[in-house]
């Protein structure tokens, strides 16, 4: 895999990942219309490249928040261990986002194949941007205030549930869970928190369950290059992603990413209909 197509999809996957445009749909896209090849044929260097990618991804999100996080995971244990009453809040919050990820997790594990074998395709990709582009837009317009602290069980597993509809390309999972949070009257900013720190338990859960697969396989000869390169540049990209939206949804609506994905999905959709691609 040349150095060059690794750092450009890795700085995808990072800026795609947080964004509410679809990392997944991003990754099979982009070979696409550039006629890349890399991974065909090869099933293991695609699945090594998926978890250098992911890696990269965690660095930057956990990165970001490793300050909140510290507080989460020490308060979540203690919350555990020492049962104190009353229910630290975030404690309560650090065990509800875990809770956020079971959903699709299972969904994940379970539907592998399915998934991989039978989405992803540039059509559905297409179509999935521009339809959970339009109901981001319909979500958005609503005037909700929740801040991140009446973040609830019910929340928790309305929001999970709604990242299982992640798991097809195209859908984006920060998209699908910023719509779903702004539909039970989550504050933009409020929203993309949620969206954020969920990524961290579902994203360690992947990146352990493809490493498991990978030992079993083994990382394909001469790929540690271009796997050091996809994770360096998914970890910066994603940094700046998680910064840049948080501090755009302070002040402004998610109508840039909306317009972007109608925007990519009719082009998609334009190339294939007239063949050139």
């Amino acid at each position: 895999m040349p150095i060059l197509h690794a750092l450009v999809l890795g700085l995808v996957q990072g800026l795609a990942e947080f964004l509410p445009i679809s990392s997944s749909g991003h990754l099979l896209l982009v070979p696409w219309l550039f006629g890349w090849d890399d991974f065909d044929g090869d099933p293991g260097i695609k699945k090594a490249f998926d978890v250098a990618l992911h890696i990269g991804t965690l660095v930057a999100v956990v990165a970001y928040f490793r300050r909140d996080l510290v507080v989460y995971v020490r308060r979540g244990v203690r919350l555990v261990v020492k049962r104190e009453k009353p229910t630290d809040p975030e404690g309560r919050l650090a065990w509800l986002l875990v809770l956020s990820s079971v959903p699709a997790a299972a969904v994940g594990a379970l539907f592998e194949s399915f998934i991989d074998e039978q989405l992803g395709t540039p059509a559905i990709i297409a179509v999935s941007l521009i339809v959970f582009g339009v109901l981001l837009a319909w979500a958005d317009r609503r005037a909700g205030q929740r801040t991140l602290e009446a973040y609830g069980p019910g929340d928790a597993l309305k929001v999970g549930t709604a990242q299982v509809l992640a798991l097809n390309p195209g859908t984006s999972r920060s998209g699908i869970t910023m719509t779903a949070a702004r539909l039970i009257g989550f504050s933009r900013d409020a929203a993309a928190r949620i969206s954020f720190l969920m990524a961290i338990p579902v994203t360690a859960g992947a990146v352990l369950f493809k490493m498991v697969k990978l030992a079993s396989d083994g990382v394909p000869d001469g790929f540690v290059p271009p796997m050091l390169v996809g994770i360096a540049a998914s970890a910066l990209s994603g940094w700046i992603a998680v910064w840049g939206t948080i501090r755009l949804v302070r002040t402004r609506t998610f109508t840039p990413f909306v317009l972007y994905r109608i925007a990519l999905g009719v082009l998609v959709l334009s190339l294939l209909a007239t063949g050139v691609r």
